[in-house]
């Protein structure tokens, strides 16, 4: 899960054409932080922590239940994209 979240916000900030290091800066973390929250392999990130990140980028958290189809707003979101 940590990687498809990574991904999308990796998906964002080029979309914003920001470096890791602005978004880092920007928020008071370290750069390194953004990459390995982008790859995936971040250690321990607290929640208020990546929720910042996705705010910066415009993103939210959304949470549903395990397995559960895509809504009629997720699947309009993923043809926008």
């Amino acid at each position: 899960m940590l990687f498809s979240i990574g991904k999308e916000i990796r998906k964002a900030r080029r979309g914003r054409k920001l470096s890791q290091a602005e978004v880092a800066g920007a928020l008071g973390m370290s750069r390194t932080t953004i990459g390995q929250i982008e790859n995936g392999t971040v250690q321990d990130i607290g929640v208020r922590k990546l929720i910042r990140v996705l705010e910066f980028l415009g993103l939210e958290l959304r949470v549903r239940p395990l397995g559960a189809p895509p809504t009629l707003d997720e699947l309009r979101e993923g043809q926008a994209g």
